[in-house]
């Protein structure tokens, strides 16, 4: 495997950046509930997420909308979400494009 970023990296990362919490003005990337993402060679996606909290009312919603978006995007082959509590999501892990799109600068 080489050590350059997969072709599918930015694509995936940009259908990603699309997906919002309804109660929120920010995607889930500048948000930070993406934790991780790996993309194999032969194209399958294991994305590892957080919400804000379990009871988040969108906590169906916003993996499936992740999961259709990524699955759309031509040569994907499978797609994977892992949602994960640990760490918990907390505000320092938004980004400071989301800072400023919240005014929390």
């Amino acid at each position: 495997m080489s050590d350059s970023p997969h072709p599918l990296r930015q694509p995936v990362m940009d259908a990603l950046g699309t997906v919002y919490d309804p109660e929120v003005p920010v995607d889930i990337v500048n948000f930070g509930l993406i934790y991780g993402l790996e993309i194999t060679d032969d194209n399958q996606v294991k994305i590892t997420m957080s919400l804000t909290s379990p009871s988040c009312p969108s906590a169906k919603a916003i993996p499936e909308e992740c999961e259709r978006k990524v699955r759309a995007i031509d040569g994907i082959e499978d797609v994977h979400i892992d949602i994960v509590w640990d760490p918990p999501w907390g505000p320092e892990m938004i980004s400071p494009e989301g800072r400023h799109k919240l005014g929390m600068e």
